[in-house]
């Protein structure tokens, strides 16, 4: 039988218990190595001399168009950069973040060390299952955005299944959660929809509550893993 929200919430936060200052402090380390990495991009970008005097000619031409234009086109020249970023590195940690909050649902205590070890061991699996989800939920995109969404949905357990089924290749683990998510999508949404009033606590703290609240929510995912991976075995 499945747990209730409720019930998976409660879950989570007795795994938490004691450990909820690390869990923020492993999130933390998440988010500054993502905006570090993003950060320094967009700060290349910035220090890129000839862009900024070229721009600026083309806006004191009064020629908006021409602006434009060279704006699109220069930061087009990054995209592949970006895109290099967000699976070789952000890939791999997101991996690692979910894991370790699902570690710690079993009793496994170290955080931050966890995320690394199970983002990046194996690497090249998790960055092409990450590779994989993405063009599937931007192909599903294209048709609308509401497809899309319910994609990521249907891919949301495969981070677990890619560590916990080490003999499943990247693209039999995509298929693997989206197997066990059927009939669970709406369940899924609804859980992480109860959040709401946790996202405003964190949006009034000046977003430093987030650091507490993000773990609340991996451990609950985990929870919500666990429970129907209990009842398809």
């Amino acid at each position: 039988m499945k747990k209730t929200i409720r019930q998976l919430k409660q879950q989570a936060r007795q795994a938490l218990k004691g450990k909820w200052g690390e869990a923020a402090l492993t999130f933390f380390a998440y988010f500054i190595i993502i905006l570090v990495a993003e950060g320094g991009l967009s700060l290349f970008q910035l220090a890129d001399s000839d862009f900024v005097h070229q721009y600026q000619s083309y806006v004191l031409q009064g020629n908006p168009e021409a602006a434009n234009f060279f704006l699109a086109s220069h930061i087009g020249k990054y995209s592949l950069p970006m895109l290099a970023i967000v699976f070789l590195l952000i890939g791999p940690l997101a991996v690692g973040l979910l894991n370790t909050f699902l570690y710690l649902l079993r009793g496994d205590k170290n955080l931050v060390d966890n995320m690394f070890k199970t983002g990046f061991k194996p690497y090249w699996r998790s960055v092409l299952a990450y590779l994989l989800m993405g063009i599937k939920i931007f192909l599903w995109s294209l048709l609308l955005v509401i497809p899309g969404i319910i994609k990521s949905f249907a891919y949301v357990l495969t981070p677990y299944i890619l560590k916990d089924n080490p003999e499943l290749t990247p693209l039999e683990a995509i298929k693997r959660s989206n197997e066990l998510m059927k009939g669970n999508k709406w369940r899924f949404f609804v859980m992480y929809l109860s959040f709401i009033g946790w996202f405003f606590v964190g949006i009034l703290t000046i977003g430093i509550g987030l650091f507490w609240i993000a773990p609340y929510i991996y451990t609950t995912m985990a929870a919500f893993y666990e429970d129907i991976k209990g009842i398809n075995e």
